[in-house]
């Protein structure tokens, strides 16, 4: 039990890296391009995004700082204004206020009220709230001795002016012109009211420094997105490029390797590309190389030597006819039957296997109908409904391995049915072509040995008498050189199914 704690902790690593493996084997492509396209865009989705947060904390702090200090600035010279204001006497105001007015104007727009005018703010913003509290609390140091402030941002359109409902827009232009930015993009406009004398309001409005200062903590203006999705599909483009550049090598090498396993002719893969792969190529090469050496020569030594086995099996048979025993010469006969019929078989098994021909497209019904014509001349039942599908394949080879295994389910069952339809068992595009016969069917601790040459069950020798147990070994072996499978199976109700699953194309 003291044990227990220090082997959960592997246990449950364990578990969850192996439900991390099949969530992303679910989720990523099968392709290595598809899957090394993906890891590469999201670590620059991620990389951008992180680096997108990063600057845009940056610049939030940045525009924080400086629309504090301008604040601070602009309140500076508000006081300035308030106090000029503030030592003119009262009926002087208002001829200073038209004089400045008339001038032109100066930082603010100046306006004498006899009350607080109601400014309806704009939206709730922070960088506004930090003007807001920075100039106020500057207002408030430059000048203590003032009850209140009143500070708000507001947009220029409809903006009143004075207590008896004045706006900017009833105002003539020469008056705001070079103090407000109205057209063509209005600018939010700081308004700054305080009571100078009991009954009288000093009203101020002004923009900041930077008067689009709301936009500069935005990291997704219109400039700044277009310039970060550009160089962002430069970069995924290129990875694209890259990554489909490094691995159609291993493409290629791919399909060199099918090509081989089913025994078609294999260009020699160009020597280009990265070093690993360079070594690769040349690997396969001369792994495919020795493997042709090989095969050649098991090919030569096993039709010679089941070649020259004949001849003395016939003298065999020539000495045996001296005997004077005549159950001795008849064990000998059949004996050396037996061991002639092998050789033969181990010819045959080696044509059949061995056929060198160009895949073509193959019409299944056709070839299948001429079997069933002559197996129905021969007075054998066999149902069929044809299917309209074709294949690629080699006609010969593939015609015998139908062939076999229909002839099996002609010698052991009554009828036979034959169907061909789209695979549902296997991905891809793949064919299936089902023979099952109205036989006996196979014992299930059998049905791994049948593939094995020279195999046959009692009920096979009783049935067919002059096979050899070769037919589903090479049927079996043309299947899998097709880059298909040969699965047998027995039907509920009785009698084998002999399954051809082969890819269509």
């Amino acid at each position: 039990m003291s044990g227990l704690p220090s082997v959960l902790p592997k246990v449950f690593s364990g578990r969850s890296s192996v439900a991390i493996t099949r969530l992303l084997d679910r989720v990523l492509p099968n392709s290595l391009l598809g899957r090394l396209s993906v890891v590469m865009i999201f670590g620059v989705l991620v990389t951008q995004l992180a680096g997108g947060l990063i600057w845009a904390a940056q610049l939030r702090t940045k525009s924080e700082a400086e629309t504090r200090v301008a604040a601070q600035h602009l309140a500076h010279s508000a006081s300035g204004a308030i106090r000029y204001f503030m030592t003119l006497p009262a009926n002087y105001r208002p001829i200073m206020i038209q004089q400045l007015r008339e001038m032109g104007g100066t930082r603010f727009f100046i306006n004498a009220n006899s009350a607080l005018v109601p400014i309806p703010s704009i939206a709730s913003n922070s960088l506004a709230d930090i003007a807001a509290e920075a100039a106020g609390e500057t207002l408030k140091s430059d000048l203590p001795f003032l009850p209140e402030f009143h500070l708000s941002f507001a947009w220029p359109d409809n903006l009143p002016v004075s207590d008896d409902g004045l706006k900017i827009g009833d105002l003539p232009d020469s008056w705001v012109q070079h103090i407000l930015l109205i057209k063509p993009n209005p600018a939010p406009v700081l308004v700054i009211q305080t009571q100078i004398e009991s009954g009288k309001w000093l009203y101020l409005a002004a923009l900041m420094p930077n008067p689009y200062f709301l936009d500069s903590s935005n990291p997704l203006s219109l400039d700044r997105v277009v310039l970060q999705g550009l160089s962002l599909a430069a970069i995924l483009l290129l990875t694209i490029l890259v990554v489909r550049w490094t691995t159609r090598p291993l493409a290629a090498l791919s399909d060199a390797a099918e090509a081989f396993g089913k025994g078609e002719t294999v260009p020699e893969l160009p020597e280009t590309g990265s070093r690993e792969f360079v070594k690769t190529a040349r690997a396969f090469s001369g792994m495919r190389e020795r493997i042709k050496r090989y095969l050649e020569d098991r090919e030569r030594l096993f039709v010679s030597i089941s070649h020259d086995l004949r001849t003395p099996i016939t003298r065999l048979k020539l000495r045996t006819e001296l005997l004077d025993d005549d159950d001795m010469r008849t064990e000998f006969h059949d004996d050396l039957d037996e061991l002639d019929m092998m050789v033969k078989g181990a010819l045959q098994s080696v044509k059949d296997s061995d056929i060198h021909e160009n895949r073509t497209e193959v019409r299944l019904d056709a070839l299948v109908a001429r079997m069933i014509r002559d197996a129905s001349m021969a007075g054998h039942e066999v149902a069929f409904e044809p299917s309209g599908i074709n294949v690629m394949a080699k006609p010969l080879a593939l015609k015998r391995a139908i062939g076999n295994l229909f002839d099996n389910a002609l010698h052991y069952g009554e009828k036979v049915e034959i169907a061909i339809r789209q695979s549902q068992a296997l991905e891809g595009d793949m064919v299936e072509i089902e023979i099952r016969d109205h036989g006996p069917g196979v014992p299930e601790d059998a049905m791994g040995s049948l593939f094995q040459p020279y195999v046959r069950l009692e009920h096979g020798r009783s049935a067919n008498s002059g096979g050899m147990g070769l037919g589903l070994g090479i049927a079996r072996n043309i299947v899998q050189a097709h880059g298909g499978e040969l699965l047998l199976r027995n039907h509920p109700q009785g009698g084998l199914i002999a399954t051809i699953i082969v890819p269509a194309r």
